[in-house]
């Protein structure tokens, strides 16, 4: 029985996760050829106050991008 597990930073509507489901679910059935009801997906949203990279987080790295973009806007 195959399980997928998807860690992301949080963020994205619950339209994008049930797409990203969808397309993991049918990516896992066409390559292993097990049966559908098999297949388990599970995604993991991670607050991006706590997913850091570099010591940064994400929150931080959000920060610095929108005061960059303000930046060039001015």
């Amino acid at each position: 029985m195959p399980q997928v597990a998807i860690t992301l930073a949080e963020g994205r509507t619950p339209a994008q996760i049930r797409e990203l489901i969808h397309e993991v679910h049918e990516a896992v059935l066409r390559t292993v050829r097990t049966r559908p009801e098999y297949i388990r997906v599970v995604v993991h949203e991670v607050p991006r106050t706590h997913w850091a990279t570099g010591d940064i987080t994400l929150t931080e790295m959000d920060a610095v991008t929108a005061a960059a973009t303000v930046k060039e806007q001015s």
